[in-house]
């Protein structure tokens, strides 16, 4: 938590407005950012991304963040697994940042009005309660409650909360889904920061003079344009989960695992 109030600080970020998840901004960008699509709860996938990641960046000097793009959980099989790596496993060498995704949004609505028809649950959230342990809701919402605080380690559910909604540095934007048109950035609000799809990928003008990365809407390849770079391959479609390696000086690199 402190380390959290610490970079928020360092950020230089304004004070979110209320209801709003916080908004990250820097005056300085590292010399490498690698962004990672929507991992949906494929924690071995995950893993062997990072290692890729991690083996990439030890050839690079100068600074290195890892971006996560959001949508942690559902889906797939092991969600619990993937909160447990991102708040346990820090990376060698390497800057770890997480945004929030829809899919961390719903999940948190659900904790807090468990129900047997909460849309979540339609959205994979069955797949993410199986990950705890939990194959079956009780009938009774306080028996639910009490149930889920047993089985959901409090340090989940803390971490979920304090998930930013974008993060910005000179030349780039990081969101989970995409930004409303004509919105100062610090103006954008969660619902289109969370939730947005473009119409179709207008990659090739730089609006704002920078470039959005996200995920959010899958795609079959990484689409990477001169305004908008998408990189959720929809993992639990297709089985590749992919990242970004944005650098000073060099194009865009691509990095997949299975």
């Amino acid at each position: 938590m402190i380390r959290g109030i610490l970079d928020f600080l360092r950020s230089g970020a304004p004070a979110p407005s209320p209801g709003q998840r916080r908004k990250l901004f820097f005056d300085r960008a590292p010399d490498h950012i690698y962004a990672v699509g929507d991992v949906h709860g494929y924690d071995d996938t995950l893993g062997r991304l990072e290692d890729l990641i991690v083996a990439d960046a030890a050839r690079r000097r100068g600074t290195k963040w890892l971006i996560m793009l959001g949508d942690y959980v559902d889906r797939g099989p092991k969600s619990s697994a993937v909160l447990t790596r991102l708040t346990t496993r820090p990376l060698v060498g390497i800057r770890r940042v997480c945004l929030a995704g829809n899919h961390e949004a719903v999940m948190l609505d659900f904790l807090g009005n468990p129900s047997p028809d909460h849309h979540w649950l339609r959205l994979g959230g069955m797949e993410t309660l199986q990950s705890y342990g939990l194959n079956m809701l009780p009938a009774d919402r306080e028996a639910t409650k009490n149930l889920l605080r047993s089985l959901i380690p409090a340090a989940h559910v803390a971490f979920i909360e304090s998930l930013p909604s974008m993060l910005q540095v000179p030349g780039y934007c990081f969101v989970h889904a995409g930004l409303k048109k004509d919105v100062a950035t610090a103006d954008q609000k969660d619902t289109d920061l969370l939730w947005l799809r473009p119409v179709a990928f207008d990659g090739n003008v730089a609006a704002n003079g920078f470039v959005t990365v996200h995920g959010h809407t899958p795609v079959a390849q990484v689409e990477v344009g001169a305004g908008r770079i998408n990189v959720d391959t929809g993992i639990y479609m297709s089985g590749v989960l992919s990242a970004v390696r944005l650098s000073r000086r060099e194009p865009p690199e691509i990095i997949q695992s299975r």
